[in-house]
């Protein structure tokens, strides 16, 4: 069975009708039932703010104004987002302006740190988080029969090469502790879907293009405004359309060659259909790189320091790790390279609507 992907065009001037004109091309009534809480999984990559890293606040607003027209109560909308050992939900939906944006339309924001995590037992057999987990697989309670929907960007990822509606479930099912599933990156990302299958009631993504990231990514990347915004109910379909776009071929990404090979969505593009935009000539050139702290990273769970690995990264010594993302990330990259193309980006249409939010 095919599955579809809506791709638009859009705007500065018209991105917010635009999203809603994409939802319905994405048919996202079929996946997000109304009688059900929608919890709204935002993607924070930064505490910081660098385009095209974290959710956009216009694809926030577009996403919630059209749930809010098309008659979703907000008391069933839920906005969230999780930590990381570098990152702050609460300063990051500041930073990232998602706060005007919930404020505007009457919605909170929920930290899930600050929620009840419950053991979950998946029926499914999983490739390696039980084997990472075997204390057990903890998840927020909250997200227990409940719609969800993927707020990701298109971007590049040192870890998984691509980063878009699956990846953003590993911020929202797994813990703070999530980053001992590098070693696993594409595996770990087949068993989110197969939870997510058991977890939600309805799955939807609409992912953000008008600024992708292209190299190092999730975070030091170079942003690249490409006026494309896309939705879909399979999130392997989304994840293989954004991946051929930024020019790769789906299959050759391992996550999504064996989401396709499971039966867990649509990753071979002839199984795909595009609603909307002609994309067949679309290629962005971009290739995924590995920043240094995710180089490090690997060094450590797959390179010359792997001997040296529990005691690095799996033992009260592993303060050290988000220590020096931090000062490279904070204080180093961002204030020298990540500054000026911020400023390159702040002169263009999407740089000047962000600093109106």
């Amino acid at each position: 069975m095919k599955s579809t992907v809506a791709v638009l065009k859009t705007s500065p001037q018209t991105v917010i009708e635009d999203y809603r004109k994409l939802m319905h091309l994405g048919g996202y009534r079929e996946f997000l039932p109304p009688g059900r809480d929608t919890v709204i999984k935002l993607n924070l990559s930064w505490t910081k703010y660098f385009p095209a890293c974290s959710s956009q606040p216009w694809q926030l607003e577009g996403v919630v104004r059209t749930l809010i027209e098309d008659g979703y109560k907000k008391e069933t909308l839920l906005p969230v987002e999780n930590k990381t050992v570098v990152t702050n939900p609460v300063k990051g939906a500041i930073n990232n302006k998602w706060m005007p944006v919930l404020d505007r339309y009457g919605l909170g924001f929920t930290p899930l740190p600050e929620v009840e995590w419950v053991v979950f037992k998946p029926r499914a057999k999983l490739l390696v988080l039980d084997r990472i987990f075997p204390e057990g697989i903890v998840i927020p309670k909250m997200f227990l029969g409940r719609n969800v929907l993927h707020l990701p960007t298109v971007k590049t990822h040192g870890h998984s090469i691509t980063t878009g509606a699956i990846k953003n479930s590993f911020g929202g099912l797994l813990k703070e502790v999530r980053h001992y599933c590098h070693k696993y990156m594409h595996e770990t990302l087949v068993d989110l879907m197969l939870l997510q299958k058991e977890v939600h009631s309805g799955i939807f993504a609409v992912m953000d293009g008008t600024v992708a990231g292209d190299g190092a990514g999730p975070r030091t990347m170079v942003p690249r405004v490409k006026n494309y915004i896309l939705a879909s109910g399979d999130s392997v379909a989304i994840d293989a359309v954004a991946a051929r776009m930024m020019g790769m071929d789906p299959m050759a990404v391992p996550y999504l060659r064996m989401c396709d090979e499971m039966g867990l969505g649509n990753a071979r593009m002839e199984n795909i259909e595009i609603a909307g935009e002609d994309i067949r000539e679309v290629n962005f050139g971009f290739r995924a790189k590995r920043s240094f702290v995710i180089w490090g990273d690997q060094l450590i769970r797959k390179g010359i320091l792997k001997p040296f690995e529990k005691i690095l990264l799996h033992s009260p010594l592993v303060v050290w790790a988000p220590f020096a993302s931090n000062v490279y990330h904070d204080f180093l990259w961002y204030p020298t390279v990540g500054r000026k193309r911020i400023n390159a980006f702040a002169r263009t249409g999407w740089g000047r609507l962000f600093e109106k939010y």
